[in-house]
């Protein structure tokens, strides 16, 4: 009986011992600190919803969670750094469509993003709209493109960067219209639309919230069309691309997180399942849209079937040009 009495004691003893383990491993574990890398400066969209991010994973698992800006290289040093750490969950990538179609754009970005990262999901997109300068007769997207195929030198667009989101959208534009638009890239969203109230060119496409505000004011700048299925609840009087002639012409800027390569399956579910709460609480939803940003509450499969498509067409627009990585 002592023998017996012995046995268990030393079973129960390793039982516990397990236990203890798989405690010790969950995840997140207290005294730990979850670190989101932004590879932007800070105040940008990704800024926000990585620290909105952060702010729900200490809410909901009381972690220690930080944002981190490390930018430079558009966006390589912030990517590499994440593709580079520990798969435990505990760096993450809160980034926008630039790090899909980097490799394709940068170079030096030697990475596959499907490869390279876990796309644990996206959390918001923010609509592309085209705006014109007030310098220029056509107020409807039928006007804009009679217009421009009779005189299409009188029509610049701008670049706000290569490669963004607004630039893809652009050069697809130009595709279906058949219109051999001159593109005039900028470094930034700001001289590009300084340049398009001004005068000098005539057009960018450009997400809602940086361009939408300067059109509203409705003095140098008027929103033409909106790049989206349907009309968005941030701009409902803004009439789609599809209604102004061109049928599923869809573009939009997006966000999301990813974590390294390798990082165990449930964590990922976890850290899904904690974005799609967040994008669906009302309160959330409300102040995304207020700054023009509309939530998205998917799975990782549906998030890994966006991303793999806008690869796809990203690469199929940029060889359209003959675009080679700066």
């Amino acid at each position: 009986m002592r023998r017996i009495l012995i046995t268990m004691a030393t079973a129960l003893a390793v039982v516990a011992t397990a236990a203890a383990a798989l405690a010790d491993t969950s995840w997140p574990q207290p005294g730990r600190t979850i670190k989101i890398i932004v590879p932007w400066p800070a105040g940008a969209a990704n800024d926000a919803l990585g620290r909105l991010i952060a702010q729900r994973l200490q809410e909901r698992y009381g972690a220690s969670a930080v944002v981190e800006n490390r930018t430079g290289g558009a966006g390589l040093i912030g990517t590499t750094a994440v593709i580079r750490a520990d798969p435990d969950g505990y760096t993450l990538l809160a980034s926008a469509f630039n790090t899909a179609v980097m490799p394709m754009v940068v170079k030096g970005a030697t990475f596959d993003p499907e490869a390279d990262l876990e796309m644990i999901g996206r959390t918001a997109i923010a609509p592309l709209v085209l705006v014109m300068s007030n310098t220029r007769p056509p107020k409807t997207l039928p006007e804009l493109i009679t217009a421009a195929k009779a005189d299409p030198r009188a029509y610049l667009f701008a670049i706000s960067s290569l490669g963004s989101a607004g630039h893809l959208t652009t050069i697809a534009f130009a595709r279906r219209t058949g219109i051999p638009f001159e593109m005039v890239p900028y470094r930034g969203t700001s001289p590009a639309l300084t340049d398009v109230m001004g005068g000098s060119v005539q057009m960018l496409i450009d997400p809602t919230f940086a361009l939408l505000p300067a059109a509203n004011q409705g003095t140098h700048l008027r929103a033409i069309a909106i790049a989206a299925k349907q009309r968005s609840p941030l701009a409902p009087d803004l009439p789609t691309m599809a209604e102004g002639g061109l049928p599923g012409f869809e573009f939009n800027s997006w966000y999301g997180i990813w974590a390294p390569k390798g990082t165990p399956r449930e964590i990922q579910e976890k850290l899904n399942a904690l974005i799609q709460e967040t994008m669906r609480n009302p309160e959330i939803v409300a102040k995304l849209n207020a700054t023009m940003l509309e939530p998205v509450a998917e799975s990782i499969e549906e998030s890994r079937k966006f991303v793999a498509s806008e690869i796809v067409r990203a690469r199929e627009l940029l060889q359209s040009i003959g675009f080679k990585p700066e």
